[in-house]
């Protein structure tokens, strides 16, 4: 089988390199269109790259970002179409980054934009059923061709690992781009109330809400937070290997309802206890106490307590650590995710 992979972001970016990856693991021949970066200037070219390869392929897969993709790669071959939806513009420029409020004019355009990259595919791929349930019911559509992957990662990079650093106390771990259902506040907020309990915290990253969060820790006089800025992903690996207890996401919008997320993924396939917030899509994969720590959104005496009980009872941190990992392994490794994508393709090639 041979697959043309169209993608709206670079070859290092990481779902884009761990898609290839995992469609080569299959021994399917992946044919990239990629861009040299994120602009959205680099289109035009993708889809006259586009026209010339997709003739020689059985099936195209458009990757992230797709939504304005889809359609016209729609109009250039009508050989069957994947979209690894991966995440909705919808979720993250109405609910998460509050670019348009829900109901407005730019909110149906952004709502518009998924459902015509839904009506243009012949499937698409989201990673919850949650998710699933709410894209199809933002666009007013059946779930009919949609499936539900898990996330996956690079155990090549993304795996348990001793570190050479020792530290005193318990060293908790944070990254992202700071977005703001990521509630780095929170955090923030839960490390001010464990300043005198031999807790440290290290926050890698740079991003959306940095300023505002970097103002509010010199307002409350962080002492026990160290802020790294962002690093390469071999580099991200090294310091989550130092961390006791790792974070996922805190936020309480309505993206963040919506979301397993990387952090938790990477947590996990480090086999590193996780501590996130609950909801939905976290239940699909994990258990908590068993293979995740779940808290209540936007609440640092939660946050605190977890980490506090983690701390102490250093037993349950080692049983949700082995047990995340082998939920990593059972679901989230590349291997994983290329079994999936071929059998998505291998569907829509049977139904072509």
């Amino acid at each position: 089988m041979k697959v043309l992979y169209v993608a709206g972001r670079e070859a290092t970016y990481s779902r884009t390199r761990n898609v290839i990856q995992a469609l080569r693991h299959q021994g399917i021949e992946v044919v990239p269109v990629l861009p040299p970066d994120k602009a959205f200037g680099n289109y035009p070219r993708l889809l006259w790259q586009t026209l010339l390869k997709a003739p020689q392929c059985d099936a195209v897969l458009v990757g992230f970002y797709g939504q304005l993709l889809v359609p016209f790669v729609r109009l250039l071959t009508w050989k069957p179409i994947v979209f690894d939806l991966y995440i909705g513009t919808y979720e993250t420029m109405v609910f998460d980054r509050q670019k348009a409020k829900p109901g407005s004019f730019m909110a149906k355009v952004y709502a518009v934009a998924d459902w015509l990259s839904y009506k243009m595919s012949s499937a698409s791929i989201l990673d919850s059923q949650y998710m699933i349930g709410h894209f199809c019911q933002i666009i007013r559509s059946s779930t009919s061709k949609m499936h539900r992957i898990f996330l996956a990662l690079d155990d090549s990079v993304i795996h348990p690992r001793e570190s050479d650093q020792p530290h005193d106390g318990l060293l908790v771990h944070f990254h992202g781009e700071f977005s703001p259902f990521h509630g780095v506040r929170v955090i923030l907020d839960a490390a001010k109330l464990l300043e005198d309990e031999g807790v440290n915290f290290q926050i890698v990253g740079k991003g959306i809400t940095y300023a505002e969060n970097m103002q509010h820790a010199r307002d409350i006089g962080l002492r026990n937070v160290r802020f790294i800025d962002s690093v390469p992903y071999a580099e991200l690996a090294v310091l989550m290997a130092r961390a006791d207890v790792c974070l996922g996401i805190f936020g309480d919008n309505a993206r963040a309802k919506l979301v397993l997320t990387n952090k938790v993924v990477e947590a996990i396939g480090m086999a590193k206890p996780i501590i996130t917030r609950r909801n939905e899509p976290v239940h699909e994969l994990l258990t908590h106490r068993e293979s995740v720590y779940l808290v209540d959104p936007a609440s640092p005496r939660a946050l605190a307590d977890a980490i506090l009980e983690l701390k102490n009872q250093p037993e349950l941190r080692h049983s949700i650590a082995r047990k995340g990992y082998e939920v990593f392994q059972a679901n989230c490794t590349l291997p994983q995710l290329g079994k999936g994508l071929e059998q998505v393709i291998r569907n829509v090639l049977r139904r072509a």
